[in-house]
């Protein structure tokens, strides 16, 4: 009976921040402006120019989470071997960027990489060629790595601090090298949080369009930003539901392959 009292508040809050909008979405996207059901608004996912934005967002998302996590691996080492108190101050200073609002740091980095910015006029002082990066995929990756990093290196620094130093001590005993403990045993245990980390880390950066904006100038067009360009700009709700539905069924996907690499959800953050 407790029970009952004590979830409805968050009953309620499922049904209405998540179940009644993905309703509402669903209505849109599957009907025309006069309220017809029709598959087209799904459909137009295939036209050239929704086809390039979205098979752009998923190369980049794919960048993005695959150069956070080549980052997310020795940090998250370097952090499971430090000493407690160096510890929590490391993950201290890697997360305190996190307080700031997102948009202030992203804007601080359309600051620092235009052509008139900070790392050009330093550069310029050296006398070394300027970074020609803004307005381009390349900005937008390096947005979407700085803003989501975090998000990569903390369940993968929460699976590898729940390895037991008893294990790599085993491996090492038996004669393996620092390369085959990592490789055999640590990486291997370090799969959930890897997959949460990664599952954290595409789905923003799939969907994002306030990076892409910012860092690419309006120029780049990622499946996002045209979702986004049909609510606010266009007007038609229905066609940005439609786009909107595709790429739920890409999330989802991505979420139940990557779920399955982490049975117990030990990679979650606890």
């Amino acid at each position: 009976m407790y029970r009952k009292v004590f979830s409805s508040p968050f009953l309620l809050w499922i049904l209405g921040g998540t179940l009644i909008p993905l309703g509402v979405i669903a209505y849109y996207g599957l009907t025309d402006r006069s309220g017809v059901f029709t598959w087209g608004n799904v459909a137009a996912i295939f036209g050239a120019e929704h086809a390039k934005a979205l098979w752009l967002a998923l190369l980049l998302a794919f960048l993005s989470t695959a150069i956070c996590l080549l980052l997310a691996l020795p940090l998250s080492m370097i952090l499971r071997n430090a000493a407690w108190g160096r510890k929590g101050f490391m993950i201290f200073i890697f997360i305190l960027p996190m307080w700031m609002n997102f948009l202030l740091r992203t804007m601080a980095w359309q600051v620092l990489l235009e052509r008139g910015g900070l790392i050009n006029d330093i550069l310029t002082l050296l006398h070394l060629p300027e970074l020609q990066i803004i307005n381009t995929p390349a900005a937008i990756v390096l947005g979407m790595v700085y803003d989501y990093l975090p998000f990569m290196v903390l369940p993968v620094y929460n699976a590898m601090s729940r390895i037991g130093n008893d294990l790599i001590e085993a491996a090492y005993d038996l004669g393996a090298t620092k390369t085959k403990v990592f490789t055999s045993v640590i990486l291997p245990l370090s799969v959930p949080g890897i997959a949460s980390g990664i599952t954290m880390v595409f789905v923003p950066s799939l969907t994002t369009f306030a990076i892409s904006n910012m860092l690419g100038g309006g120029k780049i067009n990622l499946i996002g930003n045209i979702i986004e360009q049909e609510f606010t700009t266009v007007g038609n709700w229905h066609l940005g539901s439609g786009l909107s539905l595709v790429m739920m069924i890409f999330i989802v996907i991505s979420m139940a392959l990557l779920s399955r690499l982490d049975k117990n959800g030990e990679g979650v953050l606890i």
